[in-house]
């Protein structure tokens, strides 16, 4: 039996992975004719050495810190410093969404995110013939300074960082906290946190845009400027694939398409006149953490190399931090199944642990209840203690890149950096991403990616448990949060209120000087600063840059 046994290893010792698979197939056939990730990438069986070429330990990996950065933008990683836990929140009026806010400090979130509703997301006010039904009800209803005051209010922001999802009036929020911190009386050199202003992405995937992508791209460069110069520890973008996910593309088509418009923003600063070490190091990213956690994993170690790449190559960045990739997780909002939803207790643990080990800087934890409506608190909890036992339970912050080296990981890294070029090549040659999305280049690439998804679903190629595999006539009630009518009626009644009570002379002026600047050369955002400080309102900015710029029509793809 030992001379049989050493026999059959000699034999199998050239080509292990096939042979051995075949010795194996006869007794135990493959479960399925092909295997492929979530965004069908087809999987081989095993990947060995052989398969990964000519690779480079100093090329392809380095040490964490270090160009290319593919093991991690920092030398300790979570050794040094654990990811910031943020819990996406708002709803209601600033006074529901503060009570949500110290709730989650008290139970260990350390870093806040502002979920902002549709009427503010969209430049209006909650007393706009648009905004009926809907203030409150998907995020915090803000609309002037007083919101952002109560939504604050005993929160030090010298202690506590923010991230605000918000794109089209992203410079009129920012201007607001800023305001906020200096009532505090904290110096908006010392405020940290994120506006998303990301504007491509929007017009590719969310579609909440107020203005032309030229307008828009010259408020979002102002806020380069100014933050380099007035605000140094704000990340002033957060380049987002995260929408373009959820919209339905691949993992591959969230990489490619988020690196370009990261791309785009550089480019578009440097020609202002930028020096891109001066703004390029506070450019920071968001990606999704979708269901194939080797896929995730891959996606973002790829997204660190490429972008080390471009920086050095394309943009002739010198500062190292310019080459580093930093980026917030959110777990896949499109993941989560209306069927049997504390399953989704169990998907979003997988998905945050792929974020971790594939080394986020932030990380947002979906609740299980956010198919139905905005999270409970208990709901909220859930979430957060899942990041919480990751990171003090599970052992995989101990040590640094822990999947590094593994030949599928390798091998799944260089598939999707591949992939992802021929992509941001194909839009190179289209003259840049706003004219592919012009011409509705990534619209198109993503809603096919999305109709072959929901075909495999349907044919059950791919398997969503509770939905099309493994179902139940009950599927567990829960508690939902819902939001009182009477939130819209209180909102407007105070809006009306301050618009009586503050200084309208003020107001005029400053709105009439932003009006007058929008049509020169000078950098807006002081001048939407002067506007916040007199309590003028998010719609009344955005109508003056409405008048001046007009608003974005998209050209039907269909």
């Amino acid at each position: 039996m030992k001379d049989k046994g050493k026999k059959n290893l000699e034999e199998c010792a050239g080509h292990p992975p096939l042979k051995l698979r075949r010795a194996g197939a006869a007794k135990s056939p493959e479960r399925l004719k092909r295997f492929s990730t979530v965004s069908d990438l087809e999987i081989p069986a095993l990947i060995g050495p052989e398969n990964l070429g000519d690779w480079s330990f100093e090329e392809k990996l380095g040490y964490p810190g270090r160009y290319p950065f593919t093991a991690g933008v920092y030398p300790t990683m979570y050794r040094g410093r654990l990811w910031t836990m943020r819990q996406f929140a708002g709803f209601g009026t600033a006074k529901d969404t503060n009570r949500r806010f110290r709730y989650l400090l008290a139970n260990g979130t350390t870093g806040l995110s502002v979920a902002f509703h549709l009427p503010t997301l969209y430049g209006r006010d909650s007393d706009h013939p648009l905004s009926r039904g809907e203030v409150g009800v998907c995020g915090v209803a803000v609309d002037t300074l007083k919101d952002l005051e109560i939504l604050f209010e005993g929160i030090p922001l010298d202690q506590v960082t923010t991230s605000m999802t918000i794109n089209g009036p992203a410079s009129v929020l920012l201007a607001m906290y800023i305001a906020v911190a200096e009532k505090q009386g904290v110096s908006k050199k010392q405020i940290g946190g994120t506006i998303q202003n990301d504007i491509l992405k929007e017009y590719i995937a969310q579609k909440s845009w107020i203005f032309p992508p030229e307008p828009s791209m010259r408020l979002i460069v102002d806020t380069f400027e100014y933050c380099a110069k007035e605000v140094p520890r704000w990340n002033p973008i957060s380049i987002s694939g995260y929408h373009i996910r959820e919209a339905g593309s691949t993992a591959v088509q969230e990489l490619a398409f988020t690196l370009r418009d990261g791309m785009e923003y550089v480019k578009a600063g440097i020609e202002r006149g930028l020096a891109v070490d001066k703004f390029a190091p506070r450019l920071s990213f968001f990606f999704n953490a979708h269901n194939d956690f080797f896929e995730e994993i891959a996606k973002y170690r790829a997204a660190r190399r490429i972008w080390a790449r471009v920086m050095k190559d394309r943009f002739g960045a010198k500062n190292p931090e310019s080459m580093r990739l930093r980026f917030h997780t959110q777990t896949a909002g499109c993941s989560l199944t209306a069927q049997q939803p504390y399953n989704n207790v169990v998907r979003v643990a997988l998905q945050a642990l792929a974020a971790v080990m594939g080394g986020t800087q932030s990380l947002h934890t979906n609740s299980m209840d956010e198919t139905y409506a905005l999270p409970t608190e208990a709901a909220v909890t859930i979430a957060l203690r899942t990041q919480q036992i990751i990171a003090e339970e599970s052992g995989v912050a101990n040590t640094l890149d822990p999947l590094g080296g593994s030949y599928f990981v390798e091998w799944l890294t260089d598939k999707m950096e591949a992939e992802a070029w021929k992509y941001i090549e194909t839009i190179d040659r289209m003259g840049g991403m706003i004219e592919a999305i012009k011409a509705g280049f990534p619209q198109r690439e993503i809603a096919d990616a999305a109709y072959r998804y929901q075909k495999q679903v349907d044919r059950m190629d791919k398997v969503i448990v509770g939905v099309n595999k493994y179902c139940s006539e009950t599927d567990g009630e829960i508690t939902l949060l819902r939001i009182d009518p009477k939130v819209e009626k209180e909102q407007v009644k105070k809006l009306n209120r301050l618009r009586k009570e503050r200084d309208n002379a003020a107001v005029k002026k400053a709105l009439s000087k932003l009006a007058g600047a929008a049509l020169g050369h000078d950098n807006l955002m002081p001048y939407i600063l002067e506007a916040v400080r007199a309590y003028g309102s998010v719609g009344e900015i955005c109508d003056v840059l409405r008048d001046v710029y007009g608003e974005y029509q998209e050209v039907a793809g269909f």
